[in-house]
């Protein structure tokens, strides 16, 4: 009987290397040299204008050991949310503060470093404000010597809420310069444009929230990602797996080439008339050089009356000519987008496909998948 061999099983050399791949997914060389270098200007500046506060004596610690746990997460995985603002201070002053409570109370040290620890992960869970490094800020409340034991109550404000707001803010600020989403705020979850009760048109078939939450309760884990930002990479994964397994028709063989378009000099009114004499609903915007500048509908000429086109149109959704044509799904879904616009690499008008357009492409494409199947069963 023959066995099947894995891939990363063939050698015990290669099994070995695999113990030293990336265990974060999405980790890249280029985040991993960004977060180095914000946690070398996070620490280094926290430490500095603590220095600028209290001086440099023995009297008080510059700043505390857990920050540097703390920038890892802020600087190497801020999506997470075990590094979001809340989590990071309050999760180190409130756990800097059990600690301190525990050491009080608690004569014997051993007892007490249990104790300040267990607290610390109690008061974060109840306080929505879990991160790791807080049970080594009460920790440190608990074994971190005369200077820590004599600053006693204040310890948690000064300098560890301290430390983790100043670090918190110069956090927000390199991500904003190396323009990376934090704090980090989920992808709103897609919404019936037409106020009626109906779910939205991605979320009527496939799998539903209620799914997602029935499988993290049958894996008996707990997942570091936003419950949220979960479902949006299923929800991608499902966009990418169709690409590629029906990706074969391009945007180019599928669209409309003669395309209604107009001036941004022209008038409302003659929007209007085009829309309505050629039944469409998408009308694409183009300046004088010829290039796309948004797109019109009749609703945004109700909406706006007679006012100049540049101030009612609405930005438009474009795709290159060499684009899956199923890769439009999710844009012609979203309750919202008509048609979209195929451009060049200038954003001159190539095409126009629609909802009709990708409606009977995908008929066309499950009617040869049946054919297919049927052909292919033998007599």
């Amino acid at each position: 009987m023959s066995e099947t061999v894995r891939p990363e099983h063939r050698s015990g050399k290669t099994a070995g290397f695999q113990l030293f791949r990336p265990i974060l997914a999405g980790a890249t060389l280029r985040e991993r040299l960004i977060a180095c270098l914000g946690a070398l200007a996070g620490i280094t500046l926290t430490g500095l204008i603590c220095g600028l506060f209290f001086g440099q004596g023995p009297h008080i610690p510059l700043i505390v050991a857990p920050m540097g746990a703390s920038a890892v997460l802020l600087f190497a995985v801020p999506a997470s949310p075990l590094a979001q603002p809340w989590s990071i201070i309050g999760g180190n002053t409130i756990s800097a503060f059990m600690g301190v409570l525990a050491a009080h109370f608690i004569p014997n040290p051993v007892m007490a470093i249990g104790v300040g620890v267990s607290l610390a992960i109690a008061a974060m869970s109840l306080t929505r404000c879990l991160h790791p490094p807080g049970g080594a800020a009460a920790l440190t409340a608990l074994i971190g010597g005369p200077a820590v034991t004599s600053a006693g109550f204040l310890f948690p404000l000064f300098p560890v809420c301290l430390n983790s707001v100043i670090l918190v803010a110069l956090g927000i600020a390199f991500h904003k310069i190396s323009r990376r989403n934090y704090p980090h705020v989920p992808v709103p979850a897609a919404v019936n444009t037409h106020g009626t009760a109906d779910l939205p048109p991605p979320l009527r078939v496939g799998f539903t929230s209620d799914d997602v939450d029935a499988a993290l309760v049958e894996l008996h884990e707990t997942l570091d990602i936003d419950r949220s930002d979960l479902d949006r990479l299923l929800r991608q994964v499902e966009h990418h797996a169709l690409v590629r397994t029906q990706g074969d028709l391009t945007c180019r063989e599928v669209m409309s080439r003669d395309v209604v378009t107009i001036g941004m000099d022209a008038s409302a009114e003659r929007a209007r008339e085009l829309l309505i004499a050629h039944n469409i609903r998408t009308l694409p915007v183009v300046d004088g050089a010829g290039r796309l500048a948004g797109t019109l509908g009749l609703r945004e000429l109700t909406l706006h009356g007679e006012v100049g086109l540049a101030q009612v149109m609405s930005e438009a959704r474009t795709a290159r000519p060499d684009a899956p044509i199923v890769a439009l799904a999710s844009s012609l879904t979203d309750g919202r987008t008509h048609a979209v616009v195929v451009v060049d690499e200038d954003r001159r008008v190539l095409g126009i496909i629609t909802q009709t357009d990708l409606l009977a492409t995908l008929t066309r494409l499950i009617s040869a998948k049946a054919f297919t199947a049927r052909e292919s069963v033998p007599a």
